[in-house]
């Protein structure tokens, strides 16, 4: 295990804050390789007033929106595929995505990413979210590279 990263040091690598940083905690990161990460499902999330209101359900493009912040986590922490210019690692793209259960209120996602391609400022992730043990959604994610 190369790292565990608190909120405050994934916002080190992160732009996205308050009220779309959905990050809580990184458990687990081998640089180049994988990542894994928690986020605490909370009714205390504004878009569970209308998502929805009597049957609160995490939404699921927030769902890939996390996977997407925890696999540029993984890039963005490894001094070798970061580049060195002023950059966003932004999300280009979704393959295959799969959604196997609801995610609720009170519920942990744990959330894993794999680099399974990088090649310049283009990267390719294998990602799953499980609540317990129990696959909640899967897809490949296109990131990349734009400088500002």
């Amino acid at each position: 295990m190369d790292a565990v990263m608190s909120v405050t040091e994934i916002m080190k690598y992160l732009p996205h804050r308050y009220p779309f940083l959905l990050l809580d905690r990184v458990v687990e990161c081998k640089h180049g390789d994988s990542i894994v990460a928690i986020k605490n499902v909370t009714i205390n999330e504004a878009f569970f007033q209308g998502h929805f209101p009597n049957t609160p359900v995490f939404p699921g493009v927030l769902i890939l929106e996390v996977l997407a912040q925890v696999s540029g986590v993984l890039v963005l922490s490894d001094p070798k595929l970061k580049p060195e210019n002023e950059s966003l690692f932004l999300f280009v793209g979704i393959d295959n995505a799969r959604f196997k259960r609801p995610v609720v209120p009170g519920d942990q996602l744990r959330l894993e990413s794999r680099l399974t391609r990088m090649k310049r400022n283009y990267g390719v992730f294998e990602t799953n979210a499980y609540v317990e043990n129990e696959l909640a959604a899967s897809a490949e994610l296109k990131c990349m590279f734009k400088d500002l």
